[in-house]
């Protein structure tokens, strides 16, 4: 256990705290996919929102038509102030295509969070946490609030990832971290020690004021919390972020190799941190990088066999040095910047949002009864 203050502040939880926190102002929004309803851990975070006692619970719901009753029908058995937001309802994807920001097809929980912030942003403090977390716990909800009532716009959680005997929170620990670090030590930007100081730069889990939430552009895939810190940086500063210790976290995990494994997440990831750094006048090295960050990423790994060992958890440092070399492969210059608007100069207004996902909700028979 330590303290230590650096860059931004950071609450430690030393005695697994719950502090007092105005959560029935709060909205917090889940992204549930159609796979995840239902689950155990699933379960467990919604029951865990019961005994917390938010103000208003918006979930957004990206899933098949035929699949939205069953997703629905699971989530009216929990008593919350329930919102559904079928994210890629028809009526919706119709609003999003007139306004000239509908994306691709699928385009991925980034943007399903940008719709729920947008309709959840009237609430005075919107908490947004992953629905994958077989160890969320009622108290991360005042951890996550008590920094905003307390002159806070931004807070992000971090936590250990440390299950099944062995370290976990690879794509965190062996690529954005040692990306950062390497991007650090060519350009002395303000931009890189705020990013840099995150514990859990990859943690879905995050708080902001209903004010701030409006100003945050999101990328619309796997990008989603390094782009968010990008915009958190704009807004908060570091002198309005925050970071909470929500402890040990255990949740999926994801193959390496694969369409939707690490090493496709580590693309989409580092393009978006990279979009963020030259949209703020960083200007990568890029014939460079790679090599430069697979020797930081390898040293990290040598530290992380230390750590292991130190703590007797097994650790296949092979197998690490070998993702080292597969995410180096994937670094490159970002395409174009196609984060979504921040909901202040969207063109589209989130309660038309809400209504064409009621219709579309209602014409399926699986409008929620709170």
């Amino acid at each position: 256990m330590e303290y230590v203050q650096e860059e931004i502040a950071t609450l430690h939880a030393y005695d697994d705290p719950d502090p007092p926190a105005p959560v029935d102002r709060t909205a917090v929004v889940v992204p549930l996919a159609d796979r995840d309803h239902g689950t155990p851990a699933a379960e467990g975070v919604f029951e865990a929102l019961e005994r917390a006692g938010p103000g208003r619970v918006v979930v957004a719901l990206q899933a098949a038509p035929e699949q939205v009753g069953d997703a629905v029908d699971w989530l009216e058995t929990f008593e919350i102030p329930l919102s559904v937001l079928w994210c890629n309802a028809p009526g919706v994807e119709t609003v999003l295509a007139d306004a000239g920001i509908a994306g691709q097809a699928g385009d991925g929980k980034g943007r399903d969070v940008w719709l729920a912030l947008g309709v959840a942003s009237d609430a005075e403090y919107v908490v947004v946490h992953d629905a994958d977390a077989t160890t969320f716990d009622r108290t991360h909800l005042p951890r996550l609030v008590f920094p905003l009532a307390n002159d806070y716009t931004f807070v992000k959680g971090y936590y250990a990832r440390v299950e099944n005997n062995r370290l976990y929170g690879r794509l965190c620990r062996l690529f954005v971290v040692p990306l950062l670090r390497t991007l650090a030590a060519e350009h002395d930007t303000d931009l890189l020690r705020y990013l840099s100081a995150f514990r859990y730069p990859l943690a879905g889990e995050f708080a902001t004021t209903g004010d701030l939430a409006r100003h945050l552009r999101l990328p619309r895939g796997w990008g989603l919390e390094v782009g968010t810190l990008g915009d958190a940086f704009v807004q908060a500063g570091t002198a309005g972020t925050a970071q909470v210790d929500l402890g040990t976290h255990e949740h999926d995990h994801r193959p390496v190799a694969g369409t939707r494994g690490l090493g496709e997440m580590a693309r989409e990831v580092g393009r978006t941190l990279l979009t963020v750094l030259e949209a703020a006048g960083v200007d990568p090295d890029y014939t460079s990088l790679p090599e430069r960050y697979r020797a930081t990423g390898e040293r990290f790994v040598d530290r992380y066999a230390a750590d292991a060992a130190f703590n007797g958890l097994e650790h296949d440092a092979a197998a690490e040095r070998a993702q080292v070399q597969r995410y180096a492969d994937g670094i490159a210059p970002p395409a174009a910047d196609d984060r979504l608007p921040a909901w202040q100069n969207t063109p589209v207004d989130p309660g038309v949002v809400a209504e064409r996902s009621a219709e579309a909700l209602a014409d399926l028979g699986a409008t929620p009864r709170r």
